[in-house]
């Protein structure tokens, strides 16, 4: 018989971004292969589910949502879970999907993800319903799944609440995989948008931005990988450095007025093997960073002292 438990929960507390890397529920010995072909295997599942997530338009306007729900005021922790017997194994299907009180208090951002949560949850549910169907007398391998969406606040200034998106998904195999995601929100415009969109062009931030991404990422997998980094990281590295659009960006502000950093954040498979893990770098903003942001942004941005 199926067993299933719903629970929602408001801390008192406002949450805030904790460390990415330990996001990996288990690592593998330090894969080798060709970067291209993990990258692609581990995004497939990643980059479908994220596409789905977002009820963006192409100009980045926010689209009508779900009803709100009921007054949120503080941090939103959703959990769903069911476990079943398939074939006489125990299988589970568990589901979670949180947001800080920063976004509590925008009603639009809270539409937005109970919208997205509800269409997760209902994918996630019928996926399993799906995979319990090949159980057979020796049990149902593959069938357990496991999905966790999480966001937190990055940057609050008066006019934008910077959000990084982080999603896990298990569903079978050796491990699971997690994919980031970085929105600003507009509180002036009212509407939503990906980081990225607060620059002129790709071109422009790999100018800006290239150079010295390159050199942290390389300091950070020799801290890393240790005796093995002369291994991966000379002329023929599986894992060259990836360009600044094959990353999550997120501009820091030091004093919660005016952005003065920018922080780069490879996730598993983009700037090296799953076993390393996910990869942040962060930039002051420097004159050239300046120079790439959009005119209707510029007073948000500040040279770093």
């Amino acid at each position: 018989m199926a067993e299933a438990m719903f629970h929602m929960k408001h801390a008192a507390n406002p949450g805030k971004r904790g460390s990415r890397r330990g996001l990996e529920r288990g690592k593998p010995a330090l894969a080798r292969g060709k970067g291209d072909f993990w990258r692609a295997c581990a995004n497939l599942q990643l980059g479908t589910l994220l596409a789905a997530t977002a009820p963006l338009s192409a100009q980045g306007e926010e689209q009508p949502a779900a009803p709100p729900p009921g007054p949120e005021t503080g941090t939103v922790i959703f959990t769903d879970q069911e476990n079943r017997t398939a074939g006489g194994s125990e299988v589970e299907r568990s589901f979670s999907y949180s947001w800080p009180a920063e976004v509590a208090a925008v009603p639009a951002l809270v539409r937005r993800f109970t919208a997205e949560r509800a269409r997760m949850l209902a994918d996630q549910k019928a996926d399993f319903t799906e995979g319990l169907s090949y159980a057979d007398a020796e049990g149902c391998f593959g069938c357990n799944r496991d999905l966790a969406r999480d966001w937190s606040v990055v940057a609050d200034t008066p006019r934008f609440l910077v959000l990084s998106g982080s999603v896990y998904v298990y569903s079978g195999g050796a491990h699971g995989n997690t994919g980031f995601e970085a929105l600003v929100w507009d509180r002036q415009a009212r509407k939503a948008f990906d980081s990225k969109r607060m620059f002129t062009s790709a071109a422009a931030l790999q100018a800006a931005l290239g150079e010295g991404w390159c050199a942290g990422l390389k300091t950070e997998r020799a801290e890393r990988l240790g005796e093995e980094a002369s291994a991966v990281m000379g002329e023929d590295d599986i894992f060259p450095c990836p360009p600044i659009a094959d990353l999550q960006l997120y501009p820091v502000s030091s004093d919660g007025k005016l952005f003065d950093r920018i922080e780069l954040l490879a996730g598993q498979y983009v700037a090296g093997s799953y076993a390393e893990g996910v990869y942040e770098v962060t930039l002051p903003v420097t004159p050239a960073v300046l120079a790439a942001v959009r005119p209707r942004y510029k007073a948000a941005f500040v040279a770093a002292k």
